[in-house]
């Protein structure tokens, strides 16, 4: 611990004083303009998936499409007034911390959409931000700006929903064929989704939740049936609901920033025999 060194002269000691206690106000007015977790109130927090069936659509001699249920989340939010010329976002960061996705084309082979950093455990997570408004989810319902200072309290709804809607070839992606040879699609991806206040201009983060939540696919398809018939859905009809965790999971840096999941992730072929194909690369 350092020992204060007091001046002797008079002069000197009156200036010390002066600043020392000019140093003691600001730092009480620092505190006190200081926005704090305590202060933001978060009402009906909400977050579920849609209690119904992943639909499957087979109107293309091309692609089988599946759409899942909505996952979604939503917030009431009182913010406390902004004493100082400060810009603060509040809204929903979400990243992706676990992806299987596999189409099985007989014993040919299988066609994966993976995450080569996340794969390899060379991170924890990767951002699902739409790809512009890094690092929130998106910049309509998902995030709502207060520019300070403001002498009232600010009230407002924060929302998102998210699912999959995805494409998948009847026949072998690196095949000139167009057989349907298409015969399992099974698809388990983890999300860790954060409701978070941000101050712009220091960066500082509040973490207010932290919600946790799973999607599952497992379809089976009969590709010597015609067309509109070939494809059902098996093991559990509905998804588990999502879990809005009792304490506080701190967002990875990879969460914020970019590369998202979509310009990540890549699309690979992998033969019963014979080595991997990269199909298409991350972007």
């Amino acid at each position: 611990m350092t020992d204060l060194i007091f001046p002797k002269s008079p002069v000197n000691l009156w200036i010390f004083t002066w600043d020392f206690i000019m140093g003691c106000i600001q730092s009480i007015a620092c505190n006190k303009s200081r926005i704090k977790r305590e202060n933001i109130v978060v009402h009906d927090l909400s977050a579920t998936i849609d209690h119904c069936p992943t639909v499957i659509e087979e109107n293309s001699p091309i692609v089988l499409r599946y759409k899942t249920p909505y996952f979604k989340a939503a917030a009431r939010i009182v913010m406390p007034p902004i004493p100082r010329n400060e810009t603060w976002v509040v809204g929903w960061i979400q990243a992706c911390t676990q992806m299987e996705f596999y189409n099985t084309y007989g014993d040919i082979g299988m066609s994966s959409w993976e995450l080569p950093q996340l794969r390899e455990g060379l991170v924890r997570a990767i951002s699902d931000s739409d790809g512009i408004s890094y690092p929130w989810y998106g910049n309509t319902t998902e995030t709502v700006t207060i520019v300070g200072p403001t002498s009232k309290p600010s009230r407002f709804t924060v929302s998102m929903n998210d699912n999959f809607y995805p494409s998948v070839t009847w026949a072998v992606p690196v095949s000139e064929s167009n057989t349907p040879l298409l015969t399992n699609i099974k698809r388990d991806q983890s999300f860790t989704t954060w409701l978070v206040a941000l101050n712009t201009t220091s960066k500082e983060k509040i973490l207010l939740h932290t919600i946790k939540w799973r999607m599952r696919v497992d379809i089976v398809v009969d590709p010597a049936q015609p067309l509109g018939s070939r494809a059902r859905l098996v093991g559990r009809l509905y998804q588990e609901q999502p879990r809005v965790l009792s304490r506080m999971e701190p967002v990875p840096p990879n969460a914020m920033g970019k590369p998202n999941a979509n310009d990540a992730q890549v699309l690979m072929w992998r033969p019963r025999r014979g080595p991997p194909l990269v199909v298409i690369p991350p972007k």
